[in-house]
């Protein structure tokens, strides 16, 4: 059958068999990928030459084409056609971080919950992996926030220090999934009312913590002084709800 007795109606209304095919179209692109018929960084066929293998529209396999763009599987080069992304973590991921930005009230709570677990962990991998030089710069960070009582620039380093942890860690999945949980957006909103609780002289040294067990080459000591920094946290945003 055609594109067309593809596309028809089932039942469902026009908008049920559209986004039927549409994902159907986006799935078999993902499979490819998978597969290895295309590989990151390749060309993908024209438009057409996809909609005609598959057997579907021109206009459903646009849509899928986009959905993976925004996804950060595909990317448009102007000029130049459309091509599979390195793949990395991070692109993928990206999108990640509108839920962080965007979570209210309880949700806020479980995004902690998640971030202390994933944090905990990468703060212990870092303490076995870390190299002098991503030591240093975890040092340079911790330095900078305790040379200021800017709340600006404390935010940003303290992001910083705990990004370079994470680099450290090893392990770019995670890496990528922390920064999601730890967007600046998500990070000020609830940062900046625990600091204003007095908060900050503990912050330090709480932080002041994990560089010593990091410095000590400690996994387990590292794993804690982390778990127990983002629970302050968590514990304060808890209170906050009446939870």
């Amino acid at each position: 059958m055609g594109a067309a007795a593809d596309e028809a109606p089932s039942g469902g209304g026009p908008a049920g068999p559209k986004g039927t095919v549409t994902q159907r179209a986006i799935e078999r692109i993902k499979a490819m990928i998978a597969e290895g018929s295309l590989e990151p960084g390749r060309r993908l066929p024209t438009e057409r030459e996809l909609a005609a293998s598959l057997g579907i529209s021109r206009s459903s396999m646009r849509e899928a084409i986009r959905a993976l763009t925004v996804l950060g599987v595909l990317e448009a080069r102007h000029g130049s056609g459309i091509y599979v992304t390195g793949l990395r973590a991070a692109d993928l991921l990206e999108t990640f971080g509108v839920v962080a930005d965007l979570s209210q009230g309880e949700r806020l709570v479980e995004l902690l919950e998640v971030r202390r677990v994933l944090e905990a962990t990468a703060t212990a991998l870092a303490a076995a992996r870390i190299t002098p030089e991503h030591l240093a710069e975890v040092e340079e960070h911790l330095a900078a926030m305790d040379a200021t009582d800017d709340p600006d620039r404390i935010l940003a380093h303290d992001l910083a220090f705990h990004r370079a942890i994470a680099v450290a860690a090893g392990n770019e999945t995670m890496a990528a999934i922390l920064e999601g949980l730890s967007t600046r957006t998500f990070r000020a909103r609830v940062w900046r009312g625990y600091q204003e609780e007095g908060a900050i002289a503990r912050t330090r040294r709480e932080h002041a913590a994990i560089h010593r067990a990091l410095a000590a080459r400690d996994p387990e000591a590292a794993r804690a002084a982390a778990a127990a920094h983002v629970s302050e946290v968590e514990q304060w945003l808890r209170g906050r709800l009446g939870r």
